[in-house]
């Protein structure tokens, strides 16, 4: 029997696991990578062209809720958008699986897995990746990502800011709060800058523990510590001549800011295991949703850090500052997962965009984002109504029965009510609402006959 031409990567930190999955696979494929140890995946990523990751989603004793093979799994998008990850589950973790695909995995496998279908999804991911590799090359040239500005004053000034530093090389502040599109505002400036060609490395620190930190941001020389087997460069690295966004930078303990403090002044990094210093041609992008400037005054973040790294400072508006942006941002969301999952011509109902300026959105943009793509899958005719959005709780914003939302309420309730001939637990399941929430509106609006 040929082997196709692929190179698989399988990562788990069981070794049997790892063994068997070799045995089986270097029938069917030409390469077959493994490594126990999740750190490494950036490194097998940036030196071979890998097609597919089977990937395990949990490496931790005592940690099996699967938010690491979350977190891996990102990277790997991150870092090869054409490489194709598969997940490695038992059979009690499907559902955060489930969530892995939503966020850009294949598919998953269960874990004892059947040979056969483990063959079988592995071949169709093989193909998925050349086919990701085919759109890439026809598309990148034509291809630009779009991005959502809005009207409002306060987030035009700061894209108005973004593009005049973007042809800098100033390194950036980003402020605001959870889910204002942090991220999305530092690829923003990567993209328009004259490095948009060379890698956009995002570092989530304030997941990385503090006896990763070096490690992960300067890499390591082989036997630096008990599992350094190979050289391996950090993040700072895996930037070269981009850039890299460092996301949370509030997070860090002071004995860690001063390591960082000094790689960005000497533009310079050390491995561990090694007395060498690197050059770095880097363009640092960081940001956070604290308060900064007090915890300088308090002394918990160096005054010295801030000042090298907010050159320039921009500060994210949240959606509770640019409400005429809501509808229009939604319908923009909506188009884009739309085009994720393939299907086209999906709307609203008429009367969501009052619901949708109304919500809190205390998630901001992130929330958004997350309760459109949830009302996608659930909902029917292309259609999303504001019960499939889920935000017909208003119990939060509402502090008098003057509120026009809650005549809104009542009447999405009746409809509700009237629909299933009565039924609490079908209606509650229909509006998003426990029963105990459902009976409080009934009495609230006296809809009890």
């Amino acid at each position: 029997m040929r082997k196709k031409l692929a190179q698989i990567l399988v990562v788990d930190d069981q070794e049997e696991i790892l063994f068997s999955a070799k045995m089986i696979l270097k029938k069917h494929f030409e390469t077959i990578f493994t490594t126990n140890s999740p750190k490494k995946i950036i490194s097998i990523l940036s030196e071979n062209e890998i097609n597919v990751v089977l990937l395990d989603m949990n490496y931790r004793i005592g940690f099996e809720d699967g938010r690491e093979g979350i977190h891996w799994l990102k990277e790997i998008k991150t870092l090869s958008p054409r490489t194709v990850v598969i997940l490695m589950t038992a059979f009690g973790k499907i559902e955060t699986a489930v969530e892995g695909i939503k966020i850009g995995a294949f598919d998953y496998v269960l874990k004892p897995w059947n040979n056969e279908k483990l063959i079988e999804v592995i071949d169709k991911a093989v193909a998925e990746s050349r086919k990701n590799s085919k759109k890439t090359a026809e598309k990148v040239e034509k291809t630009e990502k779009k991005y959502f500005v809005g009207t409002s004053a306060k987030i035009k000034q700061a894209y108005s800011m973004a593009e005049k530093v973007a042809r800098t090389d100033a390194n950036v502040l980003i402020l605001g709060e959870n889910g204002t599109g942090k991220y999305v505002f530092a690829e923003f400036i990567h993209q328009h800058s004259e490095r948009k060609n060379e890698p956009f490395v995002h570092v989530d620190l304030g997941s990385l523990s503090d006896n990763l930190f070096e490690s992960e941001l300067f890499g390591y020389a082989k036997g630096a510590f008990t599992d350094a087997k190979i050289d391996t460069p950090g993040r700072f690295e895996n930037a070269s001549n981009g850039t890299i966004f460092l996301d949370e930078i509030g997070n860090i303990p002071l004995h860690l800011q001063a390591k960082l403090l000094h790689v960005l002044q000497t533009k310079t990094v050390t491995r561990l295991g090694e007395s060498k210093p690197r050059p770095l041609n880097v363009r640092v992008i960081a940001a956070t949703n604290s308060d900064i400037k007090t915890e300088v005054k308090n002394k918990t973040f160096r005054e010295d850090l801030l000042y090298r790294i907010n050159t320039m400072e921009i500060n994210l508006p949240s959606l509770r500052e640019r409400k005429d942006d809501i509808v229009p941002m939604a319908n923009f969301i909506l188009e884009q997962i739309a085009e994720k999952y393939n299907q086209e011509n999906w709307r609203f109902e008429d009367n969501a965009g009052s619901y949708l300026e109304k919500y809190p959105w205390k998630g901001n943009v992130r929330e958004m984002e997350n309760k459109i793509e949830r009302a996608l899958i659930l909902a029917e005719n292309n259609t999303i109504s504001v019960m499939d959005l889920d935000i017909l709780d208003f119990e939060e914003i509402q502090e008098n029965d003057e509120n026009p939302l809650s005549e809104m309420e009542k009447g999405a309730i009746e409809k509700a009510l009237f629909k299933h001939n009565g039924n609490i637990s079908k209606t509650a399941e229909e509006l998003g609402l426990s029963r105990a929430a459902l009976y409080r509106r009934i009495e609230k609006y006296d809809l009890k006959n």
